[in-house]
């Protein structure tokens, strides 16, 4: 008996430009492009075995069985991997992460670009990064994002072969940090998977998405002139866009809690009174705090007097997706 296993790395992602809106739900193809960087030190570890023995494929997280829902939509994006390589195995999955699930802080983002580096080395595949990346894509939109290093963008394409992310600036090229403020850690009520689908519902949602390419070369040119205040301004006008979007979906979506707009206030005043730091939010409660790298302490020791704040977690621009010898 032959069995084809890998162990692949993969950091969650963190958009300073959002993708929320598909145009086609089963290819997540976006609406519009985004960009985002790497957190380095955030990390979801996948060890995957494909077993001719295997009657279904199995998966467990963080040392417990997954529940039906994850297990199916693991199953169908290996069917994805099966398609692309010609295998009819089945797979057995292991993934762990070392921060919390399914509450804005971009799982879904480390586990499917994991599993796809994974998947993808188990079967001799010998993918490119942009083949990779529209692979992961396929498990979660915004895990495209995670395979390429660094600065991303993600391209917004006109089709499957197109839609794929791309490093434009390396982890070194800007010293940033990434302080998560963390609210709660219970996973979220809706996922994004089902947000992207209502994202139309909204009112607000085709005036986004009109603005999106002028918003993307906004950031990207604050990104590769390391231009703060720029940045800083388009990233919390795009988080208030997604979220604005969110709360006149149908149904509507809060994902906020009062703990999140004490953050956002606090960043804002913090900013004016001339610290660098800036503040985005995924679907989910936590804040995510971008600052220059040389005041993360004093932005982490500002946001740990925060009530509500039960811990941070502090990142760096990060490295892509990578295979684990």
């Amino acid at each position: 008996m032959t069995l084809f296993t890998a162990l692949a790395m993969a950091h969650p992602n963190i958009a300073l430009i959002k993708y929320w809106g598909d145009r086609d739900a089963h290819l997540h193809l976006p609406v519009s492009g985004s960009i985002s960087f790497n957190l380095d030190g955030l990390a979801t570890r996948t060890l995957i075995t494909f077993d001719p023995q295997l009657h279904a494929d199995a998966l467990s997280i963080n040392a417990a069985p997954a529940d039906e829902k994850s297990l199916k939509r693991m199953s169908a994006f290996l069917d994805v991997v099966r398609r692309w390589s010609g295998s009819v195995v089945f797979a057995s999955v292991v993934s762990e992460t070392n921060f919390p699930l399914g509450s804005g802080v971009a799982s879904s983002a480390s586990a499917f670009a994991a599993l796809a580096m994974a998947a993808a080395h188990a079967l001799n595949l010998n993918l490119s990064d942009q083949e990779l990346s529209r692979l992961a894509r396929h498990g979660s939109g915004s895990a495209c994002r995670s395979i390429p290093g660094g600065f991303v963008e993600w391209k917004c394409g006109q089709s499957d072969e197109d839609s794929y992310a791309e490093t434009i600036a390396p982890p070194d090229h800007w010293q940033l940090a990434d302080v998560t403020a963390i609210v709660s850690s219970e996973q979220k009520a809706i996922s994004s998977a089902e947000g992207h689908q209502i994202a139309a519902s909204s009112p607000l949602q085709a005036a986004r998405v009109a603005d999106a390419n002028r918003r993307l070369d906004i950031c990207r040119s604050a990104i590769l002139e390391r231009d703060f205040d720029k940045l800083a301004t388009i990233t919390e006008l795009d988080s208030n866009l997604m979220h604005a979007v969110m709360m006149t979906s149908t149904p509507a979506l809060f994902y906020w809690r009062p703990e999140t707009l004490a953050i956002m206030k606090a960043v804002a005043a913090w900013r004016q009174s001339g610290l660098p730091v800036c503040y985005t939010v995924d679907a989910g409660p936590n804040v995510h705090v971008i600052c220059l790298a040389q005041v993360e302490s004093e932005v982490t020791a500002r946001l740990s007097t925060i009530p509500g704040v039960s811990k941070t977690l502090c990142a760096h621009p990060g490295a892509g997706a990578s295979f684990v010898k």
